[in-house]
């Protein structure tokens, strides 16, 4: 099995069946070689350095009804907010102030009448911070709006497809929601220029070992410039409020997985994981993850921005419990990089040049 590993490394395709293989074997000796290789690449492209994003959560507003979300439309139990452009700059100058240089703007998906709201925040940033970079992640947009937001100053985007088989997503989302509608803004974001993310949710509702092939084949395929995964975590206000969270190990597997196959992306951490184990933050950097996103939310909102049950933001989660997430990370050996941490295909840092 470890062969199968080898060949990943050497920027080989595995087959259906040989990525089926590696995903469900068990054999703790080939999962550790895994993770090794992917930590080595990492280092050769990185370093030790971990980047760092400062996540502000601009509105849990959403006019979505995904099934798995704690803040879908329908949901009425929870207090809806939406930050004001003085809170959300007051979050950037503080982030500033702490070291960040990247800021992402993660909401639920406002209607339409607010893109020209958006547009002008991320041209204020962009004025007030001209060095940093500016992350979105607003969920679905008509090409001009993406042009707009990539024009007034935003460089990145992400947008995780969380399943590409059209059965198993119509089991995640309502009927008005389409997989192919999804798949075109991803396209649409990289013909525009931004440095895209996509991902996936490890361990959703109903999903199988096939669909998660089908999803390594596309990211295989689109490669983007993020990579995130996070494992599926039940909400109490849903209908899959009784399914199993995801598998954290299996979440491993897959940033190892991707490491290998594209080197130079940017894999975070991320937050659901996080929220599974105390530890599963620095798991997932042994086995090749390179960015963490700390939340530079207003700490009053950070509770109503309820994806997921038991959402992790204080602590090393939060931007306010940096110096605790540095000691985190050099217990491990890494520290945390205060540059912007582009995407910079093809370029390795130290090690073999080969």
């Amino acid at each position: 099995m470890k062969n199968l590993v080898d060949r990943l490394r050497c920027r080989r395709t595995l087959t259906v069946e040989e990525y089926k293989q590696l995903l469900l074997c068990r054999d703790a000796e080939v999962t550790d070689y895994l993770h090794r290789q992917a930590r080595e690449e990492t280092f050769a492209r990185f370093g030790n350095k971990i980047f760092i994003r400062g996540l502000i959560e601009i509105t849990n507003r959403c006019r979505n009804n995904c099934y798995y979300c704690g803040i879908r439309k329908s949901n009425s139990r929870i207090t809806r907010y939406e930050l004001t452009q003085e809170e959300i700059l007051e979050c950037c100058r503080e982030g500033y102030r702490l070291g960040f240089r990247t800021f992402v703007l993660q909401g639920g998906e406002m209607p339409d009448i607010k893109d020209e709201w958006m547009e002008n925040i991320v041209a204020c940033i962009r004025r007030s911070f001209p060095e940093c970079a500016i992350t979105l992640s607003l969920g679905e947009k008509s090409y001009g709006t993406y042009e707009r937001f990539f024009r007034a100053g935003a460089n990145r985007y992400l947008l995780r497809h969380e399943t590409c088989n059209t059965q198993h997503y119509r089991k995640l989302h309502p009927a008005d929601m389409s997989l192919a509608y999804r798949l075109q803004c991803l396209d649409w974001l990289k013909e525009i220029g931004y440095q895209v993310g996509t991902g996936i949710m490890v361990g959703s509702p109903y999903q199988n070992i096939h669909h998660l092939v089908e999803d390594i084949l596309f990211i295989e395929r689109f490669r983007p410039e993020m990579i995130g995964l996070g494992p599926f975590i039940p909400h109490h206000d849903t209908s899959f409020a009784a399914f199993a969270p995801g598998n954290a190990g299996l979440c491993l597997k897959l940033i190892s997985i991707f490491r290998l196959m594209l080197p130079a992306a940017l894999i975070p951490a991320t937050t659901a994981l996080a929220t599974l184990a105390p530890d599963e933050r620095e798991q997932g950097i042994l086995a090749g993850a390179n960015v963490v996103m700390p939340n530079l939310s207003p700490q009053k909102r950070r509770a109503d921005y309820s994806l997921y049950d038991n959402k992790a933001f204080a602590g090393a989660e939060a931007a306010e419990g940096l110096r605790e997430l540095k000691e985190r990370l050099e217990r491990i050996g890494y520290e945390v990089s205060g540059e912007r941490g582009d995407y910079e295909n093809g370029k390795r840092k130290v090690g073999n040049e080969g």
